[in-house]
């Protein structure tokens, strides 16, 4: 693996270090989120417009799950479309409809698909399983509602980033265990596989910003109810007790990023599960990457080959 950080990875690097921001392990989650929020200026490019954008809700465990629907611009309306459900990372304690915006509205452009946000509860707040809970019960009530919606509800993908990649594995292993909605693609975006941080990617790089270790354990510390809970597959899919049967997955990891390992071993694991499988490695990348497009060039490429990868998952290939 090289050992070279992406220059424009550099470049944010210097900025966080520059902005003088404290590190997010020394803020409490209120402001941890405005924190996240105001990155989004220096960090993002500028929203992309897409067709519509209409707010959602979803009928949830604990009341109703506001999400955001957004149709790409050459999305056709009048016929049933696909969709990819997007759960935004953030650590299950920040992120939430703002933050990812422009990530969803790049989504649904370059897939030109729709694509449904899903604004699931926040830890400390509300701790596991609150999360999962809602991103599954956003994806079966999306698959319920499909054709008031205008949705085809036999082209369904899940995604996420980080967090949302962990929470987007989760749904599927559910989808296969409750035999449905039927799901063409994972799109697993540097995710949290496994709970445990026993990977040597973990101390590799313990220290890289933005997400360093000790920020990690701050995020599981507070989403978590205690130890116990990292062996629950709802937390750690890796330690799914079977992996066979789920939806093939695109996975990405970054070079540079704690995950880096365990995304990896969830990669090796569904496919020796049989699970068709694409990891896409950026090696010079680090964590968060994907909405960092104003700097990181690499973000224009991920969202490219999401879109195509989508594209080929909702034409059947």
């Amino acid at each position: 693996m090289p050992q070279e950080l992406n220059p424009d990875a550099q470049k944010v690097c210097d900025l966080i270090v520059a902005s003088g921001r404290p590190p997010i392990e020394t803020l409490d989650p209120p402001a941890a989120r405005q924190a996240y929020l105001a990155s989004r200026a220096v960090l993002q490019p500028d929203p992309e417009p897409v067709a519509e954008v209409a707010a959602l809700a979803a009928a949830g465990p604990a009341g109703p799950i506001p999400l955001r629907l957004y149709r790409g611009q050459d999305c056709a309306t009048g016929r049933p479309q696909p969709a990819l459900i997007f759960l935004h990372g953030g650590g299950w304690v920040i992120g939430d409809l703002e933050s990812h915006d422009q990530v969803c509205r790049a989504l649904a452009n370059a897939a030109s698909c729709l694509v449904i946000a899903v604004d699931y509860r926040l830890a400390p707040e509300h701790k596991f399983p609150a999360a999962a809970e809602d991103a599954i019960a956003a994806l079966q009530w999306i698959a319920t509602n499909a054709a008031r919606l205008g949705i085809d509800a036999s082209r369904l993908a899940v995604g996420g980033d980080s967090a949302g990649g962990n929470l987007a594995a989760v749904a599927s292993i559910d989808a296969r265990d409750r035999g449905g909605p039927p799901i063409r693609l994972q799109l697993l975006v540097y995710p949290v596989a496994d709970m445990s941080l026993d990977w040597p990617s973990a101390q590799r790089h313990a220290q890289q910003l933005p997400l360093t270790l000790v920020a990690m354990d701050w995020f599981i510390a507070h989403y978590l109810r205690g130890p116990a809970d990292k062996a629950d597959w709802r937390a750690s899919p890796l330690r799914a007790a079977n992996l066979k049967g789920l939806p093939p997955a695109l996975i990405v990891t970054a070079g540079f990023d704690p995950l880096c390992d365990e995304g990896q071993a969830y990669a090796q694991a569904l496919s020796a599960a049989g699970v068709p499988v694409e990891h896409e490695p950026f090696p010079g990348q680090i964590h968060g990457f994907l909405s960092m497009g104003r700097i990181v060039a690499d973000s224009r490429r991920l969202i490219e080959m999401a879109g195509l990868r989508l594209n080929r998952a909702f034409a059947g290939t």
